[in-house]
Formats: structure tokens, C-alpha cells, sequence
């Protein structure tokens, strides 16, 4: 298949979920035979010189992207209150990036046009004039129901009123948009179902997130050492922020009143100032890291405090790749279909959380077997060849069915 896949941002370095999400199906959908061309839009936000991009990034058959600057302006957003656009859209529509597309269009004789998130949907009347591509959206969440929860745990009174008043144009906008796809390619059978309640769908599959299993080498020598924690995600992505102050302040406390020899690491992309002003006791801040596979091997315990979300932690996935063992909300493992107590350790409030650090201290060096017990789990259940095999399936089908 020919498989033009279209980004909202450029997919390295990979250290943010999305970015290894959409890394590693296309480098899988190549493995299988497929020629996928990636456009990207290159923000100023995510900016990537493509000059850095390593020898081994060579699975795509061809790359283009377009800069734009697509940040939160004030004026803008204000203006937006008296419009029916959602402005989390609208911020991603480019006269300059729909140029490229048009002529990307016109030369490539695509099979599949595959749309990552929904903030590219605007671009779905283009394709349809340009080619005759089957599109595909490939939702990496929920979008409006991240938004949404982000909201409901917002305390300052015009803040929650905004956050809802953009969310409902948000959702508005997401169901409109489901009808248009020829096939829904969704992140977890929950997001899906939650979109088939929403509205009709034309054709639509599970397609998780993979990684690519060989990548990851866990090092179980942590579990022979004195128990440590990490966090690692993009904190620049408010559900991450929002989960980690809540842990901070509601658990962190507790727990090193319980462990007052518990050390806490915290990693992250773009850490906003107020982590990094952080002066707690045995709480250290590393700001963004040079290899996330690395840090993560240097803490048996990966803390996922998440309170919002939606779609797949791939943070989760690549801790327990590592053989670590992942201590996480039941929101932050949606989409894994991981056990409590043998792959993972749940924990909702507080106090699950300072019992799921009680349990590990319990098990002492025998939590090493969790950790592989979670890491077989994932090479069975979440290889992104496996998985793009199974979508070429129903990109094969969803072919057929149109003929």
C-alpha cells in the first residue's frame, strides 16, 4: 500500500507519547512493504531541524513538512469566543500547509491517506477534491473528553467556565467529524465505543499503540538497590502537569512521612519553571533527559498519576517494555490490558497509591518478577509489526468494501 501519513507535528525526537506512536506504526507499516510519505507540520513548539535526523530514520520513502506557527495567541483566543470554530481546530489550519498537501496529492497516487489526531480533519474536503484515497483518522484520544476532564478539575471559576465553553466547540466539532472518515482507527476499544455512541461510523478498528519490542532492553539491576521512583512524560502536556501536581501535593507528603528514605526523580520535556523550582525533600528534578530508556531503567518504580487523558500511556507501555513496574490510575492504563498486582499496580486516591509503595516494599527484590512478568506482557501484546499487520487488514477490507 501507498500510505500518506499526515502529522501535526514532526514525529521526532521520540520523546513524547504521540511522536512514538506515529513512529513506530509507520516504521512497522514500512517493515510489512507499505511506501509511506509522512507531511508534518513543524511548529514552533515542537520545531525540529531535520538536519539531526539520525541515519536510522530512513523507514519513510519520502518527508515533508511545513513551519507554522501555531501558538495560543491572546487576541485570537479571545475573538474565538464569539465564533462557532472550536479554537483548539482552528489553530491548526495552514494556507501554506494545505499547498503542500494539494501538490503531495496530485503527484502521489495514494491508497490510504491516514490522518494522526483530529486536528487535521479541517484538511479532509482538500483530499477528497485531490484524490481518491480512502482516509483514514487515526484517533490517538478522545480529544474533547481530555478536555473536558481537564476542566472539571479546574477550581478558578472563569477558568472552568472558558475551558468548558472551548470544550463543548471541541466535541461538537469531533462528532461532526466522524461521519467523514472511511474508517475510524481507534487507539483502544474504549475510545471507540465512546465514538460509537457518539454518532455512526463508516468502518472503524482497534489499532493500539505498538513499539518496536527490540528497542528496549530492560536492566533489572534496580531491584537489587534501595526502591526509588520516577516520572517521565512531556510536561508541557497539561494532563501530565495537572496529574503530577495533584501527586505532589495529595501524596508525596504521606509518603515520605510512611518512606522518609523514598527518593522521587522527575523527568520531562519542556518542564515549565514551577517543577523545576521545586524544593522538597528527596524529591529530585532532572528537567528533560538525554535517553528516556535510561532513567526509566534507573527506578523500579514508574509513578503515572494521571487524572485526565484518554487514548494509551506509551510511557507505560515503554516502562514496562524496560521491565519496570508501573504504579498508575486506572485512566492511565486505559488501553492496557494490564492486571493489578501481577503486570501493574493500581492505585486511584492517595492512599491506593502509599499502599502500592507498601506492596512493593514488601516484595523487596522478589518485585523484580513483576517487572518481568510486565515486560513479557508487552512483547506478546503490544509489538507495532503485530499491530500494523492487523491494520493493513482492515485497510485491505475497508479497499475491497469500496469496490
Amino acid at each position: 500500500m501507498r500510505i500518506l501519513q499526515v502529522c501535526k507535528k514532526f514525529p521526532f525526537p521520540l520523546k513524547d507519547g504521540e511522536a512514538i506512536a506515529v513512529n513506530s506504526l509507520s516504521k512497522a507499516l514500512s517493515s510489512l512493504g507499505c511506501e509511506v510519505t509522512l507531511l508534518a507540520m513543524n511548529t514552533r513548539k515542537h520545531y525540529f531541524n531535520l538536519h539531526q535526523l539520525p541515519n536510522e530514520f530512513n523507514h519513510y520513502a519520502d518527508i515533508h513538512t511545513v513551519e507554522i506557527d501555531n501558538r495560543i495567541k491572546p487576541r485570537d483566543a479571545f475573538l474565538n469566543l464569539f465564533s462557532k470554530e472550536s479554537y483548539h481546530i482552528s489553530r491548526f489550519v495552514s494556507t501554506a500547509f494545505q499547498e503542500q498537501l494539494v501538490r503531495l496529492l496530485r503527484k502521489g497516487n495514494y491508497d490510504i491517506v491516514q490522518l494522526e489526531t483530529l486536528y487535521l480533519a479541517p484538511y479532509i474536503p482538500i483530499i477528497r477534491q485531490h484524490s481518491d484515497a480512502m482516509i483514514a483518522m487515526r484517533a490517538h484520544n478522545v480529544e474533547s473528553e481530555i478536555w473536558s476532564r481537564i476542566a472539571e478539575n479546574s477550581t478558578w471559576g472563569p477558568k472552568k467556565w472558558y475551558l468548558n465553553h472551548l470544550t463543548q466547540k471541541l466535541r461538537d466539532y469531533e462528532i461532526t467529524q466522524l461521519s467523514h472518515y472511511d474508517m475510524l482507527v481507534a487507539i483502544s476499544a474504549r475510545d471507540l465505543e465512546t465514538f460509537r455512541s457518539c454518532a455512526p461510523l463508516q468502518a472503524s478498528t482497534v489499532a493500539p499503540v505498538g513499539i518496536d519490542t527490540e528497542d528496549y532492553t530492560p536492566n533489572y539491576s534496580s531491584f537489587a538497590k534501595p526502591l526509588t521512583m520516577g516520572f517521565i512524560g512531556s510536561l508541557d502536556w497539561m494532563p501530565n502537569q495537572e496529574g503530577l501536581k495533584w501527586f505532589l501535593n495529595q501524596v508525596w507528603p504521606k509518603l515520605h512521612k510512611r518512606f522518609p528514605k523514598l527518593v522521587f526523580h522527575i523527568a520531562g520535556r519542556n518542564t515549565p519553571d514551577w517543577i523545576m523550582r521545586l524544593n522538597l525533600r528527596n524529591v529530585t528534578v532532572h528537567g528533560e533527559v538525554q535517553n528516556a530508556s535510561e532513567f526509566i531503567n534507573q527506578h523500579s518504580i514508574m509513578v503515572v498519576p494521571l487524572l485526565s487523558g484518554s487514548g494509551m500511556r506509551v510511557k507505560i507501555l515503554e516502562g514496562m517494555a524496560l521491565g519496570k513496574v508501573a504504579i498508575t490510575t486506572r485512566l492511565g492504563l486505559e488501553g492496557i490490558d494490564a492486571r493489578h498486582k501481577s503486570e501493574v499496580i493500581l492505585a486511584d486516591t492517595a492512599e491506593d497509591f502509599i499502599k502500592g509503595i507498601e506492596f512493593c516494599y514488601q516484595k523487596g527484590a522478589k518485585l523484580e518478577k513483576m517487572g518481568r512478568r510486565a515486560q513479557e506482557f508487552v512483547l506478546q501484546h503490544y509489538d507495532s509489526v503485530a499491530i500494523a499487520k492487523k491494520l493493513l487488514k482492515a485497510y485491505a477490507a475497508m479497499s475491497v468494501e469500496a469496490v
